[in-house]
């Protein structure tokens, strides 16, 4: 079997075995594919300590950075301000995920996620914004969500399910005008928003990106 395969193998079972031990050592592979496994038996075994997430977090694959991002979503722990300013996308993309998970948001946190929403190149990290901030529900996100309602479609979508998260009357306004949007998704979730006798659920617009 390839060395690395291997490793990797070994990284999984160490989750079944008990041996953190094992899973510490194969945080040092070459291959981050091992070290994602590492990452994950150790957080599975209750052994996965803040100084290895810190240290693991600035690790060189962008594939080990967006998989501590994603223990740190399960986690009391706060989530690194430099992940959002990560040069893979896909990283920045989770950690807005992960945001949107965390209860009690700081302003600080709300405030990067409208600065993400507002302005970042990348669709997937807007659209992740976006949702993160309706998650939080925090009437700091409120004008960036509505904002949000003039970009590509998959970004509209997710900005009118945002509106749910608030009472504010320029919630219903802008509702009203997504009746009347390009895209038919974004007008069926207005509708459904504005007819009070309905629930609507992040599910119905699809997953979160991968």
């Amino acid at each position: 079997m390839d060395p690395t395969a291997l490793n990797r193998r070994k990284a999984i079972l160490s989750r079944f075995s008990g041996d953190h031990k094992l899973a510490i050592s194969l945080l040092k592979d070459k291959d981050p594919k091992v070290r994602e496994a590492a990452l994950s038996s150790l957080e599975k075994l209750g052994k996965l300590s803040e100084k290895t997430l810190s240290k693991s977090i600035s690790d060189p694959s962008p594939g080990v950075r967006k998989r501590v991002v994603e223990l740190l979503a399960k986690r009391p722990d706060k989530i690194p301000f430099n992940v959002f300013n990560d040069e893979d996308p896909l990283v920045i993309e989770t950690a807005c995920w992960a945001a949107g998970e965390k209860e009690n948001p700081t302003d600080k946190l709300i405030y990067k996620l409208c600065s993400i929403a507002n302005g970042h190149t990348d669709q997937l990290c807007r659209e992740a914004a976006v949702a993160a901030l309706g998650a939080t529900g925090s009437i700091l996100g409120l004008e960036t969500i509505l904002e949000a309602l003039k970009d590509k479609p998959a970004i509209r979508r997710r900005a009118v399910i945002a509106l749910a998260a608030f009472d504010d009357p320029k919630v219903e306004e802008a509702l009203k005008k997504s009746l009347d949007d390009r895209d038919w998704q974004v007008r069926q979730i207005a509708e459904d928003l504005l007819d009070t006798n309905r629930v609507i659920s992040p599910v119905e617009i699809g997953p979160r990106p991968d």
